[in-house]
């Protein structure tokens, strides 16, 4: 099975995009850094990403969800995020990259877990705040270039998935995918 990433800076519209994938019956895989941020607040953390264990935390959620089998689907699956936009917010936040993350990027790489081409979902022209969503649109901007930087560090191609109705940028991924093998 195919495993593909979207990516881009938050607000973007990938879990929308990513909803819209499953009800077509591809396999998806929620972003991580939001539920581990949901988790630390309900447990009384305002601003879980300031803390240290906050990218191994996501790291070691986003390896175990890859790691769980996929039930019968089309031969692909989409994944919001992956340890690379990790890497991203642990420079973001000013975090030193820890060694769960490197050790995970290196997999990842090696093992090509992930299709080499991403889905760079593009801004929307405006950033909506959320309790796990605390970005300026000026800064959501700037995040979204150290994102595509970053990917393009590791070696990853990218797939615009510009600005545009919902089913125009489902249509822009589900175009793009490679013919599945008889």
């Amino acid at each position: 099975m195919k495993r593909y990433i979207l990516t881009g800076t938050p607000g973007s519209g990938k879990t929308t995009i990513l909803r819209r994938l499953a009800a077509l019956g591809y396999a998806t895989v929620d972003e991580a850094a939001t539920e581990v941020i949901a988790v630390e607040q309900a447990r009384g953390v305002d601003e879980p990403w300031t803390r240290p264990s906050f990218i191994d935390k996501i790291v070691a959620l986003q390896r175990r969800r890859q790691l769980q089998p996929v039930t019968a689907g089309p031969p692909a699956q989409f994944f919001d995020r992956s340890p690379v936009c990790a890497h991203v917010l642990s420079t973001w936040l000013g975090h030193p990259v820890p060694p769960a993350l490197s050790a995970e990027i290196e997999r990842i790489t090696r093992d090509e877990v992930y299709d080499r081409d991403v889905f760079f979902v593009r801004n929307l022209g405006f950033c909506e705040p959320t309790e796990a969503r605390r970005i300026s649109f000026e800064d959501s901007l700037e995040f979204e270039r150290l994102h595509e930087r970053t990917y393009q560090e590791f070696g990853f191609r990218l797939i615009d998935v510009p600005a545009a109705p919902v089913p125009e940028r489902v249509a822009a991924v589900t175009s793009r995918l490679a013919p599945a093998e008889p």
